[in-house]
């Protein structure tokens, strides 16, 4: 599997941002993406050492569209821990 197939895009929020400073960094995966799927394209993408990856599904959220009511699709998160001195700069350049 592509290393670009499996990481959709990385979670920028308040949380993750802390998260950061403990050399953990939360990505989105495809529905279907493994444990060590996630940890071979993190390391192919990024040039890093991976020690553990967690996963979680996450539940679309309930929307209602004026008059409709639907809901927000169902994804996979996953937050990977690098090795001692091995870091990601998620914006170059930043």
């Amino acid at each position: 599997m592509n290393p670009a197939d499996v990481i959709v895009r990385p979670i920028v929020t308040e949380k993750s941002t802390a998260l950061g400073e403990l050399g953990q960094y939360v990505f989105e995966v495809t529905r279907g993406a493994s444990k060590h799927a996630v940890a071979r394209a993190v390391e192919a993408m990024f040039h890093v050492e991976v020690n553990r990856v967690n996963v979680m599904n996450v539940r679309g959220k309930p929307r209602r569209f004026g008059r409709f009511q639907g809901h927000r699709a169902d994804w996979r998160k996953a937050v990977v821990t690098l090795g001692e001195g091995h870091s990601i700069e998620i914006f170059p350049g930043t």
